[in-house]
C-alpha cells in the first residue's frame, strides 16, 4: 500500500482531470452564431487528434481517492476483458503492467497467472512475466517463472537463453551450468551448443568445453559441428588434436562428410600450419572424389593455393582442374552438346591421362542422338572417330581401336542412313594393320548393307592400287547396277579399260552408257566418248557420234563443238583409213566441212528453234570468228565469207514489255533487247518505221 506522500504524487496521464475555474457570464444575450452539440463534439475530436494535445490531469490527494481510482481502474479492466474476450492478450498485459505500476505485485502476479492459464504456450507472456520479477528484484520468483517456462516449452531456445543469462548475471555459474546441462538433454540446434561452449570458455574451462564438443558431434553429426570442434582445438594451439578431429570427421561422416566445405576447411587448416603437401593432397583427393557440380568453390580455392604455393606444374594442374569443372557443368546441363564433349576430351588428352580420356569418350558416346535422323548424328559420329584415332595414334592399342570401329558400325541404323566415312576409316585401319581380308570384308559389308558412292570409289581405288583389275571390273559392275544413271562412274570405268588399252571394252562401256534411259549428266558422258574417239584418231567414228548426239539434242554448244572438230586436225590419225589421211593433209577440206556444219546449225536453229535468237547469234559470232581466222583462204575469200556471215547477223533493238505480277496485274514496263533477223523483215512492222525515222534524221542533219 502506497504512503500518503506517494498517493499525492501518483498520477496517470490517461485519467487525470483538471477542473476549470468558475467564471461569471457577463453577456447573457444570444450569440450571433449559434453552436450545435455536433459541432462541439467534432471540434473536441479534432483537438484530441492534434500532436500537442495534453490529456487533463487528475490530482489525487488522499488514500480514499487513490482506493477509489484503483477500484474504478480494475473494474474498467475486468469489464474490458468481459467485453473484448478473455483471449485478448494485450488487455491482460496492460492489466498486469498497470498493477505493477501501482506496486501491487501480488495482484500483478495474479493477473499474469490468470493469463498463463488461458495461453501458457505464448512465449511473450512468459518473457514479460519473468522480466517483471527480475525488474523488481524478485529473484526466486523469477527462477520459478523461468523453470516453469522451460518445463512447459523446452523447445523454445529464447527461454533457455534468458534463464541462463539471468543466472550468469547473478554470478551463479554452477546454476547456469546445470541449466545448460538440462537444456542439452533436449538436443538443441548448433547455436545452443555453441552458447554452452562459449559459456565454459568464458570461465576458462577448456576441458569442459572439449567434453561438450564430444557430446555435440555425437548428437549433431554434421560437417558444421566437426569444423567447429577442429577450430576450437586449433584456437587452443592443439594442432595434432585439430588434425585428428578432421580425420575423425571424414571417418565418422562417411559419404555425408564428403562435402566441399569439409575438405576446404581441412585443406585450409593444413595450409595455416605450413603443411603444404598435406593441403595439396587433400585438394586433389577432394577433386577426384567429389561430383564436379558440387565443387565450384573448391576448384577456385585450389587454383589460388597453387598460385601461392605451387610450381608451374601445380598451377597447370589447378587450371586444368578448373577447366575440367567447367566442361563437366556444360555436359551435365546438356549431354547432347557434342562440341563440349570434344573440348573436354581434348583437354584430358593434353593432360596425357589415358584413363580420363577414355572415360570422357565412353560417357560421350553413351549419349546417342534423340532421333534416327542423319542431321542429328553428324556431330555424334565424330566422337567415335576421334575415340578410335586416339586409341590407335596416341595410345597404340590397336585392339581397342578395332573394337571402337566395330561398335560404331553396330550403333548406326544402316536401314535408315549410314556414314561412308566410318566404313572407309575402318577399312583403312585394317589396311594399316596389314589385314587386307578384313578391310575387304568391311567394304563388302558396306556395299551389301548400305551402298554409297564414296565407298565404291574407295574400294575401287584400293583394288586398283593393288593391281586387281578383275576385282575393279566386278566392283564397277556392282556400282553401275546400283546407280546406272551415274555418268561419272561410266566414264571412270571406260577410262580404266582405256588405260589397259582395252579399246573395244571401253567403246562397249560407252555404248552401254549412252543407251541408258536416264542419266544425271549426259553431256559429260558424250564428251568423254567423243574425246576417246578423237584420241584414238578415228574421225569417222567421231563424226558418227556427233551425228547421233545431234539426233538427241540440237543445242548450240554441240554444233559449235562439231564445227571445231571438223576444222581441227586429229592428234593420232588412223593409218588404215585413206579418207581420213586425205582430210588430215588438206586444211581446206576441213574448213569446208566446218562451214557446212555451221550452215546446217544456223538453218536448224532458225527452223526448229525460231525463238532461240540468242543461241543463233552466239553461233553466228563463232562462225564469223572462224572465217576471220581461216588459214586456207585468201584475203578476198576471207572477206567474202565474213560478209556472207554478216548478212545473216540480226539487228539489235530495244523494246518494252509489260510486267505482270502473280495476281495477273500489270506492274509497269521493262526494257529488253531483241534480235531481228533479215528474213524477219516482213514480220517486224516496227522495223520499217524505225528505218524511216533514221532516214529523216540523216536528211535533217544534211540540211
Amino acid at each position: 500500500m502506497a504512503s500518503e506522500t506517494g498517493i499525492a504524487g501518483t498520477l496517470k496521464k490517461d485519467t487525470e482531470v483538471r477542473l476549470p475555474r468558475t467564471t461569471r457570464v457577463k453577456d447573457k444575450q444570444p450569440a450571433d452564431k449559434q453552436i450545435t452539440a455536433e459541432q462541439i463534439l467534432r471540434e473536441a475530436k479534432e483537438l484530441q487528434l492534434e500532436d500537442e494535445f495534453k490529456p487533463p490531469v487528475q490530482i489525487i490527494t488522499d488514500t480514499a481517492e487513490l482506493d477509489e481510482y484503483r477500484l474504478r481502474k480494475r473494474k474498467e479492466f475486468e469489464d474490458l476483458l468481459r467485453r473484448v474476450g478473455r483471449f485478448n492478450m494485450n488487455v491482460w498485459v496492460k492489466y498486469a503492467q498497470w498493477e505493477e505500476s501501482q506496486k501491487d505485485f501480488r495482484r500483478a502476479r495474479s493477473v499474469w497467472e490468470r493469463t498463463l492459464q488461458i495461453s501458457y504456450t505464448n512465449v511473450s507472456i512468459w518473457l514479460k512475466y519473468a522480466e517483471m520479477e527480475m525488474r523488481n528484484r524478485f529473484i526466486n520468483h523469477a527462477r520459478n517463472v523461468w523453470d516453469r517456462a522451460v518445463t512447459y516449452l523446452p523447445r523454445v531456445d529464447q527461454l533457455w537463453y534468458k534463464y541462463v543469462h539471468m543466472e550468469e548475471m547473478l554470478g551463479n555459474v554452477a546454476g547456469s551450468r546445470a541449466i545448460f546441462d538440462r537444456w542439452m538433454r533436449f538436443e538443441p540446434d548448433h547455436q545452443g551448443w555453441a552458447a554452452y561452449i562459449n559459456f565454459e570458455l568464458r570461465y576458462n574451462e577448456v576441458a569442459r568445453a572439449r567434453a561438450i564438443y564430444e557430446r555435440y558431434v555425437q548428437v549433431l553429426p554434421s560437417v558444421k559441428a566437426w569444423v567447429r570442434y577442429a577450430k576450437f582445438e586449433m584456437k587452443n594451439g592443439e594442432i595434432a588434436l585439430a588434425r585428428q578431429t578432421y580425420e575423425r570427421a571424414v571417418e565418422a561422416l562417411g559419404e555425408d562428410g564428403e562435402t566441399e566445405e569439409l575438405f576446404m576447411k581441412f585443406a585450409e587448416f593444413e595450409e595455416k600450419v605450413k603443411e603444404t603437401e598435406r593441403s595439396r593432397a587433400i585438394y586433389k583427393y577432394a577433386l577426384d572424389h567429389l561430383p564436379k557440380s558440387q565443387a565450384s568453390r573448391l576448384y577456385e580455392r585450389y587454383l589460388a593455393f597453387e598460385k601461392q604455393h605451387g610450381e608451374r606444374e601445380g598451377i597447370e594442374q589447378a587450371i586444368l582442374s578448373k577447366r575440367r569443372f567447367y566442361y563437366e557443368e556444360q555436359v551435365q546441363a546438356n549431354p547432347l552438346n557434342y562440341d563440349a564433349w570434344f573440348d573436354y576430351a581434348r583437354l584430358e588428352g593434353s593432360a596425357e591421362d589415358v584413363e580420363r580420356v577414355r572415360d570422357v569418350y565412353e560417357r560421350a558416346i553413351a549419349n546417342k542422338p534423340p532421333a534416327n535422323e542423319k542431321w542429328f548424328w553428324k556431330r555424334y559420329i565424330y566422337l567415335w572417330i576421334n575415340y578410335a584415332l586416339f586409341e590407335e595414334l596416341d595410345v597404340g592399342d590397336m585392339g581397342r581401336a578395332r573394337d571402337v570401329y566395330y561398335m560404331c558400325l553396330k550403333v548406326i541404323p544402316h536401314e535408315q542412313f549410314t556414314f561412308a566415312k566410318i566404313w572407309i576409316l575402318a577399312a583403312q585401319f585394317e589396311i594399316r594393320q596389314k589385314q587386307l581380308d578384313a578391310a575387304r570384308k568391311i567394304l563388302g559389308m558396306a556395299i551389301g548393307m548400305a551402298p554409297k558412292e564414296k565407298v565404291f570409289k574407295t574400294y575401287i581405288e584400293i583394288e586398283l592400287m593393288l593391281g586387281n583389275i578383275d576385282r575393279c571390273r566386278t566392283l564397277y559392275k556392282k556400282y553401275l547396277e546400283w546407280n546406272p544413271e551415274n555418268c561419272s562412274a561410266w566414264c571412270r570405268y571406260a577410262e580404266l579399260e582405256c588405260g589397259l588399252e582395252e579399246d573395244e571394252r571401253a567403246r562397249a562401256i560407252y555404248e552401254l552408257a549412252i543407251s541408258q534411259a536416264v542419266l544425271d549428266m549426259p553431256e559429260l558422258l558424250w564428251k568423254a566418248y567423243i574425246d576417246f574417239e578423237i584420241e584414238k584418231g578415228s574421225r569417222a567414228r567421231t563424226r558418227v557420234l556427233y551425228e547421233r548426239l545431234l539426233d538427241r539434242t540440237k543445242h548450240v554448244r554441240v554444233w559449235m563443238s562439231y564445227a571445231q572438230f571438223e576444222a581441227s586436225p586429229l592428234p593420232n590419225a588412223g593409218d588404215d583409213e585413206d579418207l581420213e589421211q586425205a582430210d588430215e593433209e588438206s586444211a581446206k577440206s576441213r574448213e569446208e566441212r566446218a562451214e557446212k556444219v555451221y550452215e546446217r546449225a544456223f538453218q536448224c536453229l532458225r527452223e526448229l528453234q525460231p525463238d532461240a535468237k540468242e543461241e543463233a547469234v552466239l553461233l553466228l559470232e563463232a562462225w564469223r570468228a572462224f572465217e576471220q581466222e581461216s588459214a586456207s583462204k585468201s584475203a578476198e575469200e576471207k572477206a567474202k565469207s565474213v560478209e556472207t556471215v554478216e548478212k545473216k547477223m540480226p539487228k539489235k533493238v530495244k523494246r518494252k514489255r509489260s510486267i505482270v505480277t502473280e495476281d495477273q496485274l500489270e506492274a509497269g514496263f521493262e526494257e529488253y533487247y531483241d534480235y531481228i533477223f533479215p528474213e524477219e523483215g516482213g514480220h517486224a512492222p516496227n522495223l520499217r518505221l524505225l528505218e524511216m525515222a533514221r532516214r529523216w534524221k540523216q536528211q535533217k542533219q544534211t540540211k
